[in-house]
C-alpha cells in the first residue's frame, strides 16, 4: 500500500506536541542556529538522479507533446460566463529580459565552507506559510498564515491589524488546505491590487483578486473578484503557490487532486487544470477573471492528438510545493513533492516556450512510478531527487539567492524539506551535488524572499519567520 507523505501531513503531530517546545529559547535574543556544513555520515542529504536512457515504451502511457512552433493568436472570445473560458489576448507579448540584470560572472559558490544559520524575525503566529514583498519600494515583509490572514511586518516589528483577514470565507481544517498562496504584480505600486489563492469553505481552490485601501497596510475583505475556481477532489494537493512571472504574467501551480498514486487521473489529463502549471494574464484587463496570453504552448497545439486547456503552460506535476523564479537570470525553480519514496527539483531555463511534461504519474523523480519500465520520452527530467529517510518525507522550494549581504551565497539554489527542517543548497547555474547547509529541526513550510533579496524561513509548527544567514 502506498501512503501519502505530502505537506502539512505531519501538521497534527506538531501541533499536538507544541506545548512540549519552549518558544522563548528558539527566539530569545540575536542568538544563531550553528550551521552544519556537510551532511554528516548518518545524515541522508539529497543525491543527483543522472536521467536514465529511455526505456521500452509502456502501451498504457501517453505520447509526448507534438513539437510545435510558436503559437499563433487566436480571435478574441466574448468575455466569459461562470463555464466559458476567458478570451484570448490578441496581440502577442514578447518575453521581456528579467528585471533585474544578471550579476557579473562569480566563481562558482563554495558550498562546503558556508556557515549557515537562522536569525529570529517575528513569533507568535497562527501557521505560517509564507513570506513575500509587495515590490512596492516600502520594504515591508507580508507574512500568509495558514487560518486566513496576511500579517505585516513593518521595520522589524509585527502589526497587530492584518494587512488582509479572510478566515470567514476560508477552509483551514484540512493540513494542505487555507490561505496558501500571495502574490503582488509587479505595478502594485500603482494600482494597489494583488492576488490570493486559498481553499473555500467547500474546500475548493479560489484564485482572487483583492485591492488595498487608501491605508497602505490595510486591505479590502469586501474588495474580492474572483479569477479561477477549481474544484479539488480530495483535501490534499492544493498545490497553493502562485507568483508573478518576469513576463509578468501569473504563474499557477496546481496538484492533481489528491488522495494518492494520481487516483483521479489528473497529471497526464489533457482535460483538467489540475497538475499543471497554468500561465494567465491577470493585469491586461481587470474586467475579466483573466486573458490567456496568446502565446501559451497548446492554443494552436495538440498533445498526443488531444486539445489541452489553453490556460495550460505545463503538465505532469503532483504538487508543486514552493516554486520561483531567478531574479537575475529569469529560470523557473519548481520542487513538486514526492509520493511516499522521491522528492524533486526541477529548472526551465528562461526562454523557454512552455508545452512541458514533468513526468507524474509515469515517474516519481527521475524513476518509473509503480512499474519496472515506462517512457520517458519526451519528459522533463529533475535536476536532483532524494529519497525519504532520516526524517526528510516532503520537499520545501526555496529560491536562487540574489541578496548583497551575504556575497557567498551569490547564485545558490536554497530548499529544504518540511519534516526534517534540512536545508540544502546548489549552485544554480550548473546544478550538481546539493550540499546539506543546515540542520533546523523546524517544520520548514515556506521559504521567501524580500525587496533586496534576502531570504527567510517559515516554521508552521512554532508560528517563526527567520531569516536565513550566513555567519
Amino acid at each position: 500500500m502506498y501512503i501519502t507523505l505530502s505537506k502539512f501531513r505531519v501538521f497534527g503531530m506538531i501541533m499536538a506536541s507544541a506545548a512540549l517546545v519552549v518558544l522563548g529559547a528558539a527566539c530569545s535574543g540575536p542568538s544563531i542556529t550553528r550551521a552544519t556544513p556537510i551532511a554528516s555520515e548518518t545524515e541522508v542529504a539529497p543525491t543527483v538522479t543522472t536521467p536514465a536512457a529511455t526505456l521500452s515504451a509502456d502501451p498504457a502511457v501517453p505520447e509526448p507533446m507534438t513539437p510545435k512552433s510558436v503559437a499563433t493568436p487566436v480571435a478574441t472570445r466574448p468575455a466569459p460566463q461562470a463555464t466559458d473560458l476567458p478570451a484570448t489576448q490578441m496581440e502577442t507579448r514578447t518575453l521581456p529580459l528579467p528585471a533585474t540584470p544578471t550579476p557579473a560572472p562569480t566563481l562558482a559558490p563554495q558550498l562546503e565552507a558556508l556557515r549557515m544559520g537562522l536569525s529570529p524575525v517575528v513569533q507568535g503566529l497562527s501557521a505560517p506559510l509564507l513570506v513575500t514583498h509587495a515590490g512596492d519600494g516600502s520594504g515591508r515583509l507580508f507574512i500568509v498564515e495558514k487560518t486566513g490572514a496576511i500579517r505585516l511586518v513593518i521595520d522589524g516589528r509585527l502589526l497587530e491589524r492584518p494587512f488582509l483577514d479572510i478566515a470567514d470565507r476560508i477552509t483551514s481544517s484540512g493540513y494542505e488546505q487555507g490561505l496558501l498562496g500571495l502574490a503582488f504584480p509587479p505595478d502594485y505600486a500603482a494600482r494597489k491590487f494583488f492576488f490570493v489563492n486559498y481553499t473555500d469553505k467547500n474546500g475548493d481552490t479560489v484564485i482572487a483578486r483583492f485591492e488595498a485601501t487608501d491605508d497602505p497596510d490595510l486591505a479590502d475583505p469586501g474588495s474580492e473578484f474572483n479569477v479561477l475556481g477549481l474544484d479539488q477532489p480530495a483535501a490534499n494537493h492544493n498545490g497553493g503557490h502562485i507568483v508573478f512571472g518576469p513576463d509578468g504574467y501569473l504563474w499557477i501551480g496546481t496538484g492533481d487532486g489528491g488522495a494518492a498514486n494520481d487516483r483521479y487521473g489528473n497529471g497526464q489529463n489533457a482535460d483538467t487544470l489540475l497538475g499543471k502549471m497554468l500561465r494567465l494574464d491577470v493585469t491586461t484587463d481587470l474586467s475579466q477573471p483573466y486573458v490567456i496570453p496568446a502565446d501559451n504552448p497548446w492554443i494552436d497545439a495538440d498533445w498526443a492528438g488531444r486539445d489541452v486547456r489553453d490556460e495550460v503552460w505545463a503538465l505532469g506535476l503532483r504538487n508543486p510545493w514552493r516554486y520561483s523564479f531567478d531574479r537575475s537570470t529569469g529560470d523557473l525553480w519548481i520542487a513538486d513533492v514526492g509520493q511516499n519514496q522521491i522528492e524533486e527539483v526541477n529548472v526551465v531555463r528562461f526562454g523557454s516556450v512552455g508545452g512541458l511534461n514533468f513526468g507524474w504519474p509515469i515517474m516519481e523523480g527521475a524513476s518509473c512510478f509503480q512499474q519496472v519500465r515506462c517512457d520517458q520520452a519526451g519528459l522533463e527530467l529533475p535536476v536532483v531527487t532524494y529519497s525519504h529517510g532520516g526524517g526528510d518525507c516532503s520537499i520545501t522550494g526555496g529560491y536562487v539567492y540574489r541578496g548583497a549581504q551575504f556575497p557567498a551565497l551569490n547564485g545558490v539554489y536554497l530548499y529544504g524539506d518540511f519534516c526534517s527542517g534540512r536545508i540544502w543548497g546548489m549552485d544554480a547555474a550548473s546544478p550538481g551535488a546539493p550540499v546539506l547547509l543546515l540542520e533546523t529541526r523546524s517544520s520548514l513550510s515556506s521559504f521567501g524572499e524580500d525587496e533586496a533579496g534576502e531570504i527567510y524561513v517559515t516554521d508552521l509548527g512554532r508560528g517563526i519567520v527567520q531569516k536565513l544567514v550566513v555567519e
